[in-house]
Formats: structure tokens, C-alpha cells, sequence
């Protein structure tokens, strides 16, 4: 007798004896047989209880959705025409002469069978039961074989993976930290690490050369759709490289991936600098699993009658920029309102369209456009008899950005964003510092330890927002899958920059002093790059958002729906934090109001 998994017999073990342990799937009755199909972790097997068989047969009878029943049996082949070809073990069935009621389950809150669009939060709330779904295993097996495949990649190219800590001295990266009272050092704490950054840079300028880590960050951010509040990530960091050595690896990791884990072959990765992939995209993660590019057509509008239009051409700093939808001269009134509307969503004060049909040039500007601008609109975006041209114009980030979401929305409407293919690039050219839209002061683009672009250190006094940074993004269908850089391994150039950034001396030895003590004992040079594995697993499986690929997520409110987390704690285990609560829902909770 061989204990054997649910996916496991085939045809060529008829005959054979087995014992099955799993959950009931699905349960038939026919002319007094009971069916059963039993489910574990690996497939599923049909198993038939006989009534001659008299204490395996009660037992069938009584079984229910989710029970969990061990079973004996003879291993048969199904009768001709009931064989199931949809399932690997199709061709068998298990008659049960023995059998044993492991453990009863209530009824499921939600259908464990098929794929049915089951309200997520109640998904959460009962998230040990919806690891049980078909669609989870799948994509938890995924996510598996990713990671796999990336130590195995890295392992083949003499990385050593490390693991550096978890608990960590606060280094702000962008986002707030997570904090960990210390409880042997009284008003101290730890932080959980954003990302290992400073770690492996550390890891660098110890001689160790070629570092990777499948590494779990934290960042205490905003509830997006798209974030979690712990996360996992590929980090990566070589040292005595250059830009192109580390984009040459990371593709390379990349594409081992896809092959050995989708089998198939990714297409070339092109190289956008960030000023073009804004200008054709709008975006700095452009989706280029379809064209639909922006076209500027700011001159079009020069002499034009449209005041609105031509007011923006005669200021510095705008843009007007269109976009073809293809057959989309065939929209009412009433759909390009609510296109309109759309992008009034996305920031904008208005929309102009301009449709091209049999009968000539129709819009609500119609009549302030001349022979020669329809013209060079149909020009500009490759607009034919059908099309509809977008009209955007506005200063020239908001313009480009609203057309870029613009964009992606016909892309979704004209079903060109398919899940089943897979469009890689590369951004390059990033710039180091930007502006911080509620302060005005100078903040870095991504992070501080990126290094200017050869070149750009002169403008550190002058210009310091048109420097460049040695920094890149992998994006993929429309989503960054992760950023890297070429380091500062210059103590001066690093110190620079956080002056830059406002640090006082003081603020820079206290945040950083290990660091920049350890830039003065010869750095080398060196780089990397972390690539976000919830990410890049949720595109493999062709899901809509990282909970489905995480086997434990928070909902989009930052909470965990199963466990009921964040919650209150008793006053004893703040009062051995050196900890005091100023909430009422704390003190409510530890019993102390």
C-alpha cells in the first residue's frame, strides 16, 4: 500500500493498491455509487464508494464540501466514455474499500470549487480557505518557481546570496519607517529596513563583490492599490561595474526567468531615456505592448483661431499634445463626454476631439480649424478616415502625464493590453534631484545614493535640477519592476549630495556616520538593483494586483482582514517598551479607561 498524492495516478497504475488523503472537491451520487473528487495540494482523483463495501460507503455518504477524508483502495481504470481529459489523473478512479473521516469542515462562506468572483474582503477574512482555490496554488506555485529561478541565475553567476537584518538603525529612503521599541534600551528603536541599501553597499566595500538577497522590506506608506506595507524583492549589488554591466545582468536574470518558469521568450529590451519615453508615452513606465504614441503638435496651433490653444504656444514650458483612437470618429456625443470626463479625472481641464470621417472634419472646434491643421493632425498621429484625434494641452509634465493615462485608457478600450503578451524596456537617464511638490525644496529623484551622470558634478552649484543620474528602471506592460543605480563611492560626491538635500553636518553624522566613515576606507565602485517580486509575479500569472500572488496580504486599507492586525496591545506590553499610548481605542483596549 503506497501513500500517493491526488495528481499523482495514472493509467499505468491500475491494478495497484493506494491510499489518497485530501479534501472532498466535489461530491455525486449515481445508482447508489457515491463519487467523490478528493483535492490536495498536487491535483485531484476521483474515488467511488460501493455499497458492498458497508463502513467506507457510510462514510461516503456523509461526506460534505471541504471534509478531509483518508481513503484505501484499488487503483481502476475509469469505464470507456467517463474518462475526464481535463484532468491529469483522467483515466483512473480509486474504488475504496477503506476509509476514514479525518476531519469535518463547516460550510465554506464561499465556493472553494471553480473561479467565481468572490468579494474580496470576505477572500481575506477567510484567507486559509481561499489558499485552498485552484487560481491561489497556481499562482503561489508560480511565484515559487520565480524565486527559484532567480537563485538558481544568480548562483550560475557566482552571486553570493546574503542575508543582512532586519532590525536596523532608521535611515530614511522616502517613505516612513517602521519603528521596533527596544526593550533592553529604553527610548530606542530599530527600524525595519526599507530596503537593504546601505546594507549591501556596506557588503560592497567589504570585498564580497557580487551580492543578491530575496529580501523583505517594510515602508510605512499611504494605502495604494498597488502596495503593500511588507514586501519582497530581488536586490542585487556587483561591484567594479558599469551602467551596462549591471542592465546586461539583470535582462539576463530576466529573461532566464521567463524561459524557465513561462517558457517563453521575451522580446528585446529597449533603451528610452526618460525624456523620450515621456515625450512618446507620457510615462516613465510606458506600456509598449501597443503603439498609439503622443505626438506634439504645439506648432499646429500657432496661427490657429482656438484661443486656448494658441495662448499655450506663445508661453515657454507647454505642450499640446495628441493622441490617434482608432475608429474613434465613430463615437457619439455622448461617448466623447464621458471620455471627457475621464480625463478631467486624470487632471485635465478639458478634452478636444477631432474626428476624420467620409464627410469631412468633425469636432466642436471645427470651426477654428483650418485645411492645413486637420491635415497636420492626421499627420502627426498616422490618423486615417475612422479615427478620432485626442487633444491635450496644458503645461508640459501635466499634459504628458494626462495623455499617458489618455493613452493606456484606448489601450484597455481597443483591447491592446493583453495578458498573455510581455513588452520589457529599460529608462535610463532619470534626473538625480526634483522638486518636492509641497515643500518646493530640492529632494532626490529616487534615492541618495545614486550617482550624477559623468559630467553632471559641475552643476551641483549651479543647476542642480538638470543634473542626471546613473539611474535606470525595468518596466514592464506599463509597470516598473524595479529601479537600480550606479552608486556614489565618493565620501565627497555623497556628502554633496546630502548637503544638497539639506542635511545639517550634524543631521549627516548621525543618520549616516557608519556609512560615510565606511566610503573613507576604499570604496569601490559599484552598483545594482532591485527588482519587486509580488510585481513581476503578479504579471506572470496575469493578475490584476499583488494580493493575488501574496499568500498573506493586507487589503487596501493596510490591514490584515484574518488575523484583525493592526490591533490594541495590553498596557503590560507597552509598559515594558517604556511605551505609553495617547489613543482612547488603546486605552480602551488594555483595560486601563
Amino acid at each position: 500500500m503506497h501513500k500517493r498524492s491526488c495528481g499523482e495516478l495514472r493509467a499505468v497504475d491500475a491494478g495497484a493498491r493506494a491510499e489518497l488523503s485530501g479534501w472532498v472537491h466535489r461530491r455525486r451520487d449515481h445508482g447508489g455509487l457515491v463519487f467523490i473528487d478528493v483535492r490536495d495540494h498536487d491535483g485531484i482523483t476521483q474515488i467511488v464508494f460501493a455499497p458492498q463495501e458497508l463502513q467506507a460507503f457510510a462514510i461516503g455518504e456523509s461526506l460534505r464540501s471541504e471534509d478531509v477524508v483518508r481513503v484505501r483502495g484499488a487503483v481502476r481504470r475509469r469505464p470507456a466514455g467517463t474518462e475526464n481529459p481535463r484532468l491529469p489523473t483522467g483515466e483512473i478512479e480509486l474504488a475504496v474499500d477503506e476509509a476514514e473521516l479525518v476531519s469535518r469542515s463547516l460550510t465554506p462562506p464561499f465556493p472553494i470549487t471553480g473561479d467565481e468572483d468572490i468579494d474580496e474582503s470576505l477572500r481575506l477574512r477567510y484567507r486559509y480557505l481561499d489558499l485552498r482555490r485552484h487560481k491561489m496554488q497556481r499562482n503561489l506555485r508560480i511565484r515559487h518557481r520565480i524565486v527559484k529561478a532567480m537563485r538558481d541565475y544568480f548562483d550560475d553567476h557566482h552571486f553570493l546570496e546574503i542575508e543582512t537584518p532586519d532590525l536596523i538603525k532608521s535611515t530614511p529612503e522616502g517613505a516612513r519607517d517602521y519603528l521596533v521599541p527596544s526593550r533592553l534600551h529604553p527610548g530606542t528603536f530599530y527600524a525595519l529596513p526599507q530596503s537593504p541599501q546601505i546594507l549591501k553597499q556596506i557588503c560592497m566595500i567589504g570585498g564580497l563583490g557580487r551580492y543578491m538577497q530575496i529580501a523583505r522590506c517594510f515602508r510605512d506608506e499611504d494605502p495604494r492599490a498597488d502596495r503593500q506595507p511588507e514586501f519582497t524583492q530581488l536586490d542585487v549589488e556587483m561591484s567594479f561595474v558599469d551602467e551596462d554591466e549591471v542592465l546586461e545582468i539583470m535582462e539576463g536574470c530576466m529573461r532566464f526567468v521567463w524561459r524557465r518558469v513561462l517558457e517563453v521568450e521575451p522580446p528585446a529590451f529597449p533603451r528610452l531615456s526618460h525624456a523620450e519615453a515621456m515625450r512618446r508615452f507620457g510615462s516613465d513606465k510606458p506600456d509598449l505592448r501597443f503603439g498609439l504614441e503622443l505626438a506634439d503638435v504645439l506648432d499646429a496651433f500657432r496661427e490657429s483661431e482656438f484661443t486656448l490653444f494658441r495662448r499655450l504656444t506663445e508661453e515657454d514650458g507647454h505642450r499640446i499634445v495628441a493622441l490617434r483612437y482608432p475608429g474613434g470618429a465613430s463615437l457619439s456625443r455622448r461617448e466623447f463626454d464621458a471620455l471627457t470626463e475621464t480625463a478631467k479625472s486624470f487632471g485635465a481641464l478639458g478634452l478636444v476631439h477631432v474626428s476624420f470621417t467620409n464627410d469631412g472634419v468633425r469636432s466642436p472646434i471645427a470651426k477654428f480649424l483650418s485645411a492645413e491643421t486637420a491635415q497636420a493632425l492626421a499627420h502627426a498621429t498616422g490618423a486615417q478616415t475612422g479615427d478620432a484625434v485626442l487633444l491635450v494641452g496644458d503645461a508640459s509634465a501635466r499634459a504628458s502625464d494626462i495623455a499617458g493615462k489618455l493613452r493606456l485608457e484606448l489601450g484597455d478600450r481597443l483591447g491592446l493590453r493583453s495578458t498573455a503578451d510581455f513588452a520589457f524596456c529599460w529608462i535610463v537617464g532619470f534626473p538625480l534631484f526634483e522638486r518636492d511638490p509641497e515643500s518646493g525644496a530640492i529632494t532626490f529623484a529616487h534615492h541618495p545614493f545614486t550617482s550624477p551622470a559623468p559630467g553632471q558634478e559641475r552643476l551641483f552649484d549651479t543647476d542642480p535640477l538638470a543634473m542626471r543620474a546613473l539611474h535606470y528602471d525595468m518596466v514592464l506592460n506599463g509597470y516598473e519592476l524595479g529601479s537600480g543605480s550606479i552608486r556614489n563611492h565618493r565620501p565627497e560626491v555623497q556628502r554633496k549630495i546630502f548637503q544638497l538635500l539639506g542635511l545639517s553636518q550634524l543631521e549627516i553624522d548621525e543618520r549616516f556616520g557608519f556609512f560615510m566613515e565606511a566610503l573613507q576606507y576604499g570604496a569601490p565602485p559599484h552598483g545594482g538593483m532591485a527588482l519587486g517580486v509580488d510585481r513581476i509575479a503578479m504579471i506572470a500569472c496575469g493578475e490584476p494586483n499583488i494580493r493575488e500572488v501574496i499568500a498573506f496580504p493586507k487589503n487596501q486599507a493596510f490591514r490584515d482582514m484574518m488575523m484583525d492586525a493592526p490591533s490594541p496591545v495590553p498596557k503590560g506590553q507597552l509598559d515594558e517598551l517604556s511605551l505609553r499610548s495617547t489613543t482612547a481605542v488603546q486605552a480602551t483596549a488594555a483595560g486601563t479607561t
